[in-house]
């Protein structure tokens, strides 16, 4: 466990702008810098990160948080790794003290770890040093063309035949056996544990880091019984889904190059990186994956199949394509010549000739698939109307608007039909696949509903939060494809969720909304931003905004829950003595309101210089504005708040039929509209903002 003065020491030193700049092409634009989201798919940058808050924000996915958060998002990092790794980039020094729970999961993961790196001298023990390794396997790799050199990077190694040579050797030397079985180096049948690989040349699976996290074994036998590859199973160290062959040693090779090629087998992705060519992965024989896809987006927008001349072959891959051009990526398609793969082509073309023929013979993969599919439907009208179909389904998958337009119109050109038709028929499978989401997110709020009429206990309030953040994420699903009356109902489902199954008195926050819920917003914004500042009073020139602003509204309190929820932390905290500051709502408060602060904090839009540049207009700025600020606030809000108690007092009024209880009700409104006037002019005196 990492003490809590080092987690803030962290935070407060880490630059948002400076860790993020480190995996997004971030440009300024005034006082903050903007990327394309690399959390969704875009092609207008709405990705913002402000340096002055500390905080990012993407205001197209709603992703949201601060340098740790992001570590964790798009890195994939625990909390405390990413705060490591924070800590190693701005030499801050770590002690940790751990709690019980902390240090058995931390323990148990390294000895996963251990055992894997022996496991991985094991295998390469015995290619080098064992009679029958170096016999064998040695032999293959040799026969391959791979250097001693490419062995020792990639790690590659072998299993012997007996059986019992991983099982034996960690015997003698007090390896973990539970822990090997775990990983799926020993099997055990009949109370008998055994080796799960044998006889089998060994490739490393390494995590990017480089760290060895599983195992692939290839028989060199001619026994059709035996499977080709045989893999380690997933673990805590292992998803395959999240996983690429080789991407610990390809990531810096595909950011130079700003592409990835993507080839089946682990020797093809070998021997293009001996050929000098290390922008390479491999899916390891699977289909791709959202994680693996995301993995190559990290470092590329761009990536290029290689495949092997077989058309059976080709026709079955290109079934996955489609989930990488949802992903926003460009694909691009190179066929090797009939009888060849990467591997056997690098070794007989070399760099050179591999580079000259990727740069004749990349296609756009979308023009590719149109036309294999043509030339396989030849003159037969109805294989050629299955051909089209195919094509335009993958022409839906295009999430720009733009580039599917361009496309649409090659396309028709290509199928020899006409826009309009390929429109009408994406329109049909778009308007099919919003109409499974609708569903979905019908399902969700049913879920929502019936959590709201049940007492909100320690049993079910888990369900009800899920049911939640569910509609959110179908929010953002949606928000692309201009649901925009979903997504109010979803945000309407929210508000009466939070007041306790009431509905709103005005629309939600994510609305831009008026009158008091607006001024509590903004209230609660000046708050964040500047409550650890003087207000600079005549009666008291240190006490803070924050003290200001919360004993201003003790007679009045806000509305709304979340508002009320914020309020409440910050007031917990003053009582400790301390202030909090922006990185504790985002470190030390979870969920919604962690949310909530993001997204007041953040905004889309800045004040252009170009005022005072240009028009010779002087925007007030300075120490005092939100001085300002809070003031006009602070009445505006009680301006409403006495406006509402007008009229809720002259309905009572107006329902009484005592004369005493009439009087006294009079009595309040005069007061109240004296209230109302001192306001008024208070705010006529005042900035508005």
């Amino acid at each position: 466990m990492i003490p809590e003065r080092t987690v803030q020491q962290i935070i407060e030193t880490a630059q948002v702008e400076e860790v993020v700049g480190d995996f997004v092409s971030l440009k300024k634009k005034g006082s903050n810098y903007m990327a394309c989201c690399p959390f969704h798919n875009e092609k207008t940058p709405s990705f913002s990160v402000s340096p002055s808050k500390g905080i990012y924000k993407c205001f197209g996915c709603g992703e949201a948080g601060n340098s740790v958060k992001f570590l964790m998002e798009h890195e994939q990092m625990s909390f405390p790794d990413a705060l490591r790794y924070l800590a190693k980039k701005y030499n801050i020094e770590i002690e940790e003290i751990e709690t019980e729970e902390g240090k058995q999961d931390r323990q148990v993961r390294e000895s996963l770890m251990i055992v894997n790196q022996f496991a991985l001298s094991h295998f390469k023990d015995n290619l080098f040093k064992e009679d029958e390794g170096r016999s064998v396997a040695l032999s293959y790799f040799r026969s391959r063309g791979f250097t001693e050199d490419i062995i020792q990077k990639f790690e590659l190694g072998y299993s012997l035949e007996s059986g019992r040579g991983l099982l034996k050797s960690a015997e003698e030397k007090a390896y973990n056996i539970d822990l090997a079985k775990e990983l799926g180096l020993v099997r055990e049948r009949e109370g008998r544990k055994y080796d799960f690989f044998r006889g089998r040349v060994m490739f490393t699976i390494h995590n990017l880091s480089g760290k060895p996290i599983a195992f692939a074994g290839r028989t060199l036998s001619n026994d059709k019984k035996q499977p080709k590859y045989i893999n380690s199973p997933e673990t805590e160290l292992y998803n395959k889904s999240q996983v690429l062959y080789g991407m610990h040693l390809a990531k810096r090779g595909i950011r130079k190059a700003d592409n990835c090629f993507l080839v089946e087998g682990y020797t093809d992705v070998i021997s293009l990186h001996q050929a000098g060519i290390e922008n390479v992965v491999a899916a390891s024989g699977t289909s791709l994956t959202e994680g693996q896809i995301r993995l190559v987006k990290r470092y590329s927008p761009n990536i290029t199949l290689l495949f092997d001349g077989d058309a059976a072959g080709v026709k079955a891959a290109l079934r996955g394509v489609d989930l990488v051009l949802e992903q926003g990526l460009n694909v691009k398609v190179v066929l090797l010549p009939e009888g060849e793969d990467p591997d056997s082509f690098v070794r007989a073309q070399g760099k050179s000739g591999f580079d000259d023929y990727i740069s004749k013979e990349a296609k756009d993969f979308i023009f590719f698939k149109a036309g294999l599919l043509l030339e396989e439907a030849a003159n037969d009208p109805i294989q050629r109307a299955k051909a089209i179909k195919e094509v335009i389904r993958t022409l839906s998958k295009i999430p720009d608007a733009i580039q599917r337009s361009l496309y649409v119109r090659e396309c028709a050109r290509l199928l020899q039909t006409s826009e309009q038709l390929i429109i009408e028929e994406m329109n049909k499978l778009k308007a099919a696949e919003l109409k499974k989401k609708q569903a979905v997110a019908d399902r969700r709020r049913i879920q929502v509903e019936r959590a709201k009429t049940r007492p909100l206990n320690e049993a079910n309030i888990d369900d009800a939060n899920f049911a939640l953040m569910q509609l959110e994420s179908d929010a953002y699903e949606h928000f692309e494809e201009d649901a925009s009356g979903f997504v109010h109902r979803i945000e309407h489902e929210q508000d009466k969720f939070s007041n306790g199954g009431r509905a709103a008195e005005g629309p939600s926050i994510a609305k831009r909304p008026t009158g008091i819920d607006h001024c509590e917003k903004e209230l609660i914004r000046v708050l964040l931003e500047h409550g650890d500042k003087a207000m600079g009073l005549e009666e008291d020139p240190e006490e803070l905004v924050a003290v200001h602003i919360i004993t201003e509204i003790e007679e009045i309190p806000f509305q709304n829950a979340d508002f009320k929820t914020i309020v409440g932390l910050y007031v917990a905290e003053l009582e400790e003595g301390k202030i909090p500051n922006v990185n504790y709502f985002l470190h030390q408060v979870e969920g919604r309101i962690n949310k909530l602060v993001i997204d007041l904090l953040a905004s889309p839009y800045e004040l252009s210089h170009n005022w005072e540049k240009k028009h010779g207009i002087f925007l007030r700025g300075g120490a005092k504005r939100y001085q300002l600020e809070v003031g006009y606030l602070l009445n505006n809000y009680k301006l409403k708040k006495v406006n509402q108690m007008i009229d809720e007092n002259a309905r009572v009024i107006q329902s009484s039929e005592d004369a005493k209880e009439q009087q006294t009700l009079l009595e309040a409104h005069l007061r109240l509209l004296a209230w109302k006037k001192e306001l008024s002019a208070k705010l006529n005196m005042d900035i508005v903002r």
